[in-house]
């Protein structure tokens, strides 16, 4: 099994050093939440992930959830850990205090995130739905569904689900079958099959609060046509209490590559009682505050995975004796392989790649909050633009890093890697999953390039590259030499954006060509944002900390060194166009 230590000093570093948003400082609802109460905070996360989460992942793997009897039965272990899991409040760490909640903000509840991802991802999931989903009522719910439902959700009593999904349709949501009748009451019959529902059923809570988009008799065809419907496992009375069954079935557990411990399911819905959400033929709309919250938790996902894959390869590569390297400085005919070359290069991408993503995410979750509460609507807009720009890249390229963290682990640990003893192939079958659910990423890049950087209120994409030049112009001469670094890689995210903004009015398929290309290109350049603002506190801070941000600044330099130029590649194959791939015939 895979040991795991929580990158506290890092979390707190970000927290304390890199919360530097004038507008997101300006929420006064979080004025009391200091340096002091987050790191109470993350400490006990630390404990409950290191000690209780952890072990979940091999049982869960061993023995994952399976269908018994019409029953969902999840791993050995799981029903007592959520049990304390919810005891101890931690579903409720970012909820309303409306509703029973802590009232943390993301920025705080994102590295929380990234501990479970860690840990047990497969865990994981099955409160991290139940948040996706009080999520989506929260905003588009009446006064009346939230008090009925949402303090029993942020207990951890009762928990949620997104139902999009089904056999004829993934991405492509117009295609869906599931029908919705009105009743003389107000409320639906739904019937139709959602699948790959992840928590769909299990045996941890009291009921399931089923989100499921679905079309009206009376609805028009395509995507203009989707509603959103609140389906519960079990009928709640007038006064809260559970009442009969609803219509939902599982019809099977799928048997997975990873995630195990998570039920995967195929629900079916036979005129099941649905309480219309929000307004008729606009589900589509309310359903993306789940998705686009839970493509950012995606993302942090790959960054937890990446994590803990990182700390036993650097472990491992301490202990390990294999070869010698020219420099050698064994006595006994072998060295650590932490002395070889290749290995070092290895190690030092993981870490300048998870330090920048954690950075990075840490900004997004400022954004966030900025996009959901700052007063001024002008403020507030620009941040979710951000917001909606960042998403993508986060899902996408954080997911695509921890496939090739993974799987460089795998080669440290050679093939004590390969076998089941180390845990680390589990690590990469937990995390092939990520680049896949929540839209895959090549649906992301689609979505990134032809809706993202654009919209109604101008050119994002610009606002962004202005705003990461400006905040790169640094008075610290020791920075100055990687924000011209910086500025370089800038300037070739610039040109391949009026690229793609040409090609889009004359030649799509060269864009979606592109797509992935150019989402990296994105993605590696805000790492580098990332870094440059790490540069500034290591460099102006230096004599405080010097062990801390001598690693720090070592780390930057490999970034900039090693992984930022994979920017600069990706653009010189995107702008070779699309033709010999169009016009390639397969035989």
């Amino acid at each position: 099994m895979p040991s795991y230590t929580a990158p506290l000093d890092d979390m707190l570093f970000l927290f304390e050093k890199l919360r530097d948003n004038k507008n997101y400082n300006e929420l006064e609802k979080y004025n009391e939440v200091n340096l002091d109460l987050v790191k109470d905070i993350l400490e006990e996360a630390a404990k409950i992930n290191q000690n209780l989460l952890l072990p979940l992942a091999l049982a869960g793997d061993e023995n994952p959830a399976k269908l018994e009897n019409g029953v969902v039965r999840t791993p050995p272990g799981y029903k007592e850990a959520y049990q304390k899991y919810i005891e101890d409040g931690w579903i409720s760490l970012s909820c309303d205090p409306k509703y029973g909640g802590q009232g943390m903000p993301k920025t705080v509840s994102a590295f929380f995130d990234e501990m479970l991802s860690s840990t047990s991802l497969s865990f994981k999931l099955y409160s991290e739905l139940t948040i996706g989903a009080y999520n989506c009522l929260l905003h588009h719910a009446s006064d009346e569904t939230k008090d009925k439902y949402l303090p029993k959700m942020v207990e951890g009593k009762w928990s949620g689900t997104m139902c999009l999904t089904e056999p004829v349709c993934g991405t492509d949501l117009g295609m869906l079958k599931t029908k919705a009748v009105e009743q003389a009451d107000g409320t639906f019959k739904i019937s139709g099959q959602k699948i790959f529902i992840t928590s769909g059923d299990h045996d941890l809570t009291e009921n399931i609060v089923h989100l499921v988009i679905a079309r009206a008799s009376d609805s028009p065809p395509g995507t203009k046509g989707i509603s959103l419907f609140l389906v519960p496992k079990f009928i709640v009375n007038e006064d809260g209490s559970i009442g009969a069954r609803n219509g939902i079935s599982t019809g099977s557990v799928e048997h997975k590559m990873g995630i195990k411990g998570s039920a995967t399911c195929v629900l079916n819905f036979d005129e099941a009682t649905g309480y219309l959400i929000g307004t008729k033929n606009k589900g589509l709309n309310q359903m993306f505050t789940m998705m686009n919250l839970e493509r950012i938790l995606v993302g942090i996902q790959g960054l937890g995975i990446s994590e803990i894959a990182y700390q036993n390869s650097l472990t491992y590569a301490k202990e390990r004796k294999q070869g010698k390297t020219n420099n050698t400085k064994s006595t006994n005919g072998a060295d650590f392989i932490i002395e070889h070359a290749d290995i070092r290069k290895s190690l030092l991408n993981m870490k300048s790649i998870i330090e920048g993503e954690r950075a990075l995410c840490f900004w997004l979750s400022q954004q966030t909050e900025v996009s959901l509460n700052h007063p001024d609507e002008q403020v507030k807009q620009e941040a979710s633009d951000y917001v909606s720009l960042m998403t993508p890249v986060v899902k996408s390229l954080f997911t695509d890093l921890a496939m090739e963290i993974t799987s460089d682990a795998m080669q440290i640990h050679g093939g004590y890697g390969f076998t089941k003893d180390q845990g680390i192939e589990q690590l990469y079958r937990d995390n092939r999953i990520t680049p896949i659910y929540e839209g895959t990423n090549s649906v992301q890049a689609a979505d990134l390039v032809f809706r993202k950087l654009s919209n109604k209120n101008g050119n994002i994409i610009k606002k962004f590259l202005e705003m990461v030049k400006s905040e790169c112009d640094s008075k610290n001469e020791k920075v100055r030499s990687y924000s011209k670094e910086l500025n370089y890689y800038l300037d070739i995210l610039h040109k391949f954006t009026g690229w793609i903004e040409d090609k889009t009015k004359i030649e799509k398929d060269d864009v979606s060509a592109a797509a992935n290309d150019y989402l990296k290109t994105l993605g590696y350049v805000s790492i580098g944002y990332s870094w440059i603002k790490i540069l500034e506190v290591s460099f102006s801070d230096y004599e405080t900390n010097k062990e801390f941000y001598e690693d720090k600044i070592n780390t930057a330099k490999f970034y900039f060194d090693k992984v930022l130029p994979r920017a600069e590649f990706h653009y010189k194959s995107a702008i070779s166009g699309s033709s010999n791939i169009m016009n390639f015939k397969f035989n």
